[in-house]
């Protein structure tokens, strides 16, 4: 299946992108015709975050964010596929490599932090081969085992290296950030039982990771956030570096609904590239739900 699924995603990463792009907005917009599921949790997500706060603005939204989610799904072909020049070729400009040369002048070890929005897989494999070093990208296996192969391969192409969201995949991050590299993360992941405290993510309480904080506490890291802006009309992408707007304090607590605030701020930017139908409230096994929201 493993190697299927690899043919198939190099085919489609031969298409035009406007082409990939349109084929990926028609199995968006398919998916949320085809399956309550995918579309009562896009709906609930979308509407808890109170973007959309005018009846024609949400419907709007649940549109676009359908199709956005269906583009974002083909464009993998072309992160996993392409050679890195092919990618780089698509971005028509990067804002912010400023801070990325200020650390790496500073030998400091990088945490690149994404959520799922936009292209993020094309914008990390894009500051990947850029970088003098490996980049690292910490991801959580799926749940179709035989996927796990066909993502490594593609995350690992060029100058990329894998780890799971497990102790030795942490441990792995380390290392590589002590030895002055980079890493990626996507804090808007679910941890598992002991890794993530509550906090409020849009109004709500979400299980959030408390590994990004706890790594920007160690000496000579940099915690940089980073986002692959989907241009319109197959134009290509746009890549934004910043630094965290918000110190984080060392209270678990405190930090988790900090890293919550600078996520909600970069998805308020393009809230339709947006992976809503992403199961970001569920109470992993084993632990405490939180307590009820007053009012």
């Amino acid at each position: 299946m493993a190697t299927l699924v690899h043919f198939l995603l190099s085919l489609l990463a031969r298409l035009p992108l406007s082409w990939l792009q349109g084929l990926g907005a028609c199995l968006g917009r398919l998916t949320y015709h085809l399956s309550p599921r995918f579309a009562a949790r896009l709906e609930e997500n979308l509407r808890s975050s109170q973007i959309g706060k005018s009846y024609q603005v949400f419907q709007d939204l649940v549109k676009q964010s359908a199709a956005e989610t269906g583009k974002g799904t083909l464009e993998l072909a072309i992160a996993w596929c392409r050679e890195p020049d092919d990618i780089a070729a698509m971005v028509r400009h990067c804002n912010g490599w400023e801070h990325v040369e200020a650390a790496l002048a500073a030998g400091h070890g990088i945490v690149f932090v994404t959520p799922h929005l936009g292209s993020y897989d094309i914008a990390g494999r894009y500051i990947s081969s850029r970088l003098p070093f490996p980049l690292t990208a910490m991801y959580r296996p799926p749940k179709l085992a035989w996927l796990e192969p066909v993502m490594q391969a593609g995350r690992s192409r060029g100058k990329g290296k894998t780890a799971p969201a497990t102790g030795a995949g942490v441990r792995v991050l380390m290392k590589a950030l002590k030895a002055g590299e980079a890493t990626i993360i996507l804090p808007d992941q679910v941890p598992g039982n002991g890794e993530g405290v509550w906090a409020p993510f849009f109004g709500q309480p979400a299980y959030t990771m408390t590994l990004v904080p706890r790594l920007a506490q160690v000496s000579g890291v940099e915690v940089l956030l980073f986002t692959g802006e989907r241009l319109p009309k197959g134009a290509g992408f746009a890549v934004h570096i910043e630094p965290l707007p918000e110190a984080f304090s060392g209270d678990k607590e405190q930090d988790a609904a900090t890293l919550n605030r600078a996520v909600e701020n970069l998805i308020r930017r393009y809230p339709a590239q947006y992976l809503w139908s992403y199961n970001r409230y569920k109470c992993p096994a084993g632990v405490t739900p939180p307590a009820p929201q007053q009012g």
